[in-house]
C-alpha cells in the first residue's frame, strides 16, 4: 500500500480528510500528520479498515525546539506488510487531546502512561489511575519523561483507588505484590462470590525503572547494551527491535548471513522459553516429573545458546548492521546434533503431557479468553493466536521466514490447553526453521559495518517468544537517542488475565497465570 491508496481509504469513510502532510520515509512506513482536531476519528477509522489494534501510542516533548509535544499512534496492517504512524501536534499551553479509549480499548493503558509521564491529558478517558508512578511514592506534578525534569518534588499525598465489588456473599482475596515464588511483583486483587473469581484487579508498576529516560542522551554502543536488559528472558528479542530502528536510521545494509544467524538466535530464544513455560504449566498442576523433564530441555538450549555465541541469554550478539557471533562449521554441527537430540526429548515431554489424564483434564476449558474479547483488548503474539488472532510478525514482515514457508500456530479455544499448544506447535517449527536457516549461512561471509550517525527516526521490531517486540527510536544529528518508546507484548497482555480467570477458582489462577507467562519487567518501564 502506498500514501495514495491508505488516503483514499481513509477518505471513504472521512469525506473531508486533508492531512497536514504524508510520507514514507521507510518501504514499510507511511507516516501521516493530522491536525488535532481529527486525531482521533482519523484513528478511529484506521483501527476499523486495517483492521489493528493500537500497537502504540506515545508522546514527544518538542517544547524546547518547537514548542509543543507530538502525540503519535501506531497501527500495523498485516495484509500489506506496514506500519501506519499518525501523528499531531499538541500545543505546551494546552496540554490535552481527545482520548481514544472509550472506542479503542487498546489505547487505554497507553493513554494513562502519557499522562503519568507527561501529563498530557487525554480528555474523556474513564480511567486515569497511574501505572506505574504509584501514588504512594510519587507526588503529583512530576511528569519524568518531560525534558525539563529534574528530580522529584513535593509530597506525597495519593493512595491507588482500586474497583469494588460488592454484594452479600463476596469478599476480597489480595495477592501480592511479594510472592511465595520467585517470580517478579505484581499486585492481583480477586472477589470472588464463594469459590469463582468475579472479578480480578491487576496493579503493575512495581519493578518501574524509568528506563526511556535511561535510554536518552546514549550512543548506539551502550544503547544496544541496554535493550537487551529491558526484559531478560526477550534479551534477544529486544536488542534486534533496538538494531533494526538504528540500521533505518543510518541506513546500514543487513548482509543475509546476519539475517540469517539473528533468525536462529531469534528461534532459540523462542524454544528456551517455550520449553520453560510448558515446565511451568506441568509444575502448577503437581506433574513435576514433566516439569523437571522440561527444565533439562530448556537447560540444554542454554548451553547451546553458550556455545553458538558465549551467552547462555543471547546477550552481546547483535549489533548494527550485523551479529557478533559467528556460527562456522563446527558450530553448524554442534547446533544440528544439539537439535535433533531437542526434538526427540522434546517428543518425549509432548507424549507424556497428553498421555496424562489428570494434566488435560487441568488444563483443557480452563482459563478461556474468546477471540471477540482478545481482539477488543488488542492481545497480541502467543496468547492471542490461542485464541484465533492470526497475526505473526514472522509471517507478515519477514522475507526470510517467507522463504522458508513459515507456518504460523494458531489455536480457537483460547483456554490453556490451546496456549500449551501454541507453545508446542512454535516449538516444533522453531527447529524446522533453524535447520533450514543453518542450511543457508554462506562460509565466511563477514561486512565491517560502520553506521552513520544521524538525525532521524524509525519503528523496528521483532516477533519475540512472547509476541512482538516494538521501539520507536528518535537521534539527534550527533545520532544521540533523543526518544525511545518500548512497548514490550506483556503491555498490551496482562489485562486479558483478567478475563480468562473469570468463573475460574483461585486454586486455577496459578495454572492461568503461567499459560500466558508476562513480564513484570517488560510491562514495568
Amino acid at each position: 500500500m502506498d500514501c495514495s491508496e491508505i488516503i483514499s481509504r481513509i477518505k471513504k469513510k472521512l469525506p473531508d480528510f486533508n492531512p497536514i502532510s504524508i510520507s514514507q520515509n521507510y518501504s514499510e512506513e507511511i507516516y501521516i500528520r493530522v491536525d488535532s482536531r481529527v486525531f482521533k476519528d482519523t484513528c478511529l477509522v484506521l483501527h476499523k479498515i486495517l483492521p489493528s489494534p493500537v500497537m502504540m501510542l506515545f508522546a514527544i516533548d518538542e517544547r524546547k525546539k518547537l514548542n509543543k509535544f507530538v502525540i503519535t499512534c501506531v497501527f500495523m496492517d498485516v495484509k500489506k506488510s506496514q506500519w501506519v504512524i499518525v501523528s499531531m501536534d499538541i500545543p505546551q499551553e494546552s496540554p490535552c487531546f481527545d482520548s481514544l479509549a472509550k472506542s479503542i480499548h487498546s489505547a487505554t493503558l497507553f493513554e494513562r502512561e502519557i499522562w503519568e509521564m507527561f501529563g498530557i491529558e487525554p480528555r474523556g478517558n474513564p480511567d486515569l489511575r497511574r501505572l506505574n508512578l504509584h501514588d504512594e511514592a510519587w507526588p503529583q506534578g512530576n511528569y519524568p519523561l518531560r525534558k525539563d525534569f529534574n528530580g522529584i518534588n513535593g509530597q506525597v499525598l495519593g493512595e491507588y483507588k482500586f474497583g469494588r465489588v460488592d454484594g452479600e456473599g463476596v469478599f476480597e482475596v489480595p495477592v501480592g505484590p511479594v510472592h511465595a515464588g520467585i517470580i517478579g511483583p505484581g499486585h492481583f486483587r480477586f472477589s470472588v462470590a464463594g469459590e469463582p473469581i468475579i472479578n480480578l484487579e491487576l496493579r503493575l508498576g512495581f519493578t518501574h525503572r524509568g528506563v526511556e529516560k535511561l535510554f536518552e542522551g546514549k550512543a548506539y554502543p551502550d544503547a544496544i547494551r541496554l535493550s537487551e536488559c529491558v526484559s531478560g528472558d526477550s534479551s534477544f528479542a529486544h536488542s534486534l527491535a533496538f538494531t533494526h530502528a538504528l540500521e533505518k536510521i543510518s541506513g546500514a545494509s543487513i548482509s543475509g548471513q546476519a539475517v540469517y544467524l539473528r533468525g536462529i538466535f531469534l528461534e532459540l530464544e523462542r524454544m528456551y522459553n517455550h520449553a520453560n513455560d510448558i515446565g511451568g504449566i506441568a509444575i502448577d498442576v503437581g506433574f513435576s516429573f514433566s516439569a523437571a523433564y522440561a527444565s533439562i530441555i530448556k537447560e540444554a538450549i542454554l548451553q547451546l545458546n553458550e556455545k553458538l555465541s558465549g551467552n547462555r541469554y543471547l546477550k552481546k550478539v547483535n549489533a548494527i548492521g550485523w551479529v557478533l557471533a559467528d556460527i562456522d562449521d563446527v558450530k553448524k554441527q554442534i547446533l544440528l546434533n544439539s537439535l535433533k537430540s531437542l526434538k526427540q526429548d522434546f517428543k518425549e515431554l509432548v507424549k507424556m503431557l497428553y498421555s496424562s489424564v489428570s494434566f488435560m483434564d487441568r488444563v483443557d476449558a480452563t482459563g478461556v479468553l474468546r477471540r471477540k474479547t482478545a481482539e477488543d483488548l488488542g492481545v497480541i503474539g502467543l496468547a492471542g493466536r490461542a485464541s484465533g488472532v492470526p497475526m505473526d510478525l514472522r509471517k507478515h514482515f519477514s522475507r526470510i521466514y517467507k522463504e522458508a514457508k513459515f507456518k504460523m500456530a494458531i489455536q480457537e479455544s483460547g483456554d490453556v490447553l490451546a496456549r500449551l499448544r501454541v507453545r508446542i506447535s512454535e516449538f516444533e517449527e522453531s527447529c524446522r526453521l533453524i535447520e533450514e536457516f543453518t542450511g543457508k549461512l554462506s562460509k565466511g561471509e563477514k561486512t565491517s559495518v560502520n553506521p552513520e550517525l544521524k538525525q532521524g527516526s524509525a519503528l523496528g521490531y521483532a516477533e519475540g517468544w512472547r509476541g512482538p517486540v516494538l521501539y520507536w527510536l528518535k537521534t539527534d544529528s550527533a545520532g544521540l537517542i533523543e526518544r525511545c518508546k518500548i512497548v514490550d507484548p506483556s503491555f498490551h497482555n496482562w489485562q486479558a488475565l483478567s478475563y480468562a480467570v473469570l468463573g475460574e477458582i483461585i486454586p486455577d489462577f496459578p495454572l492461568c497465570n503461567k499459560s500466558f507467562d508476562l513480564s513484570y519487567s517488560g510491562n514495568d518501564l
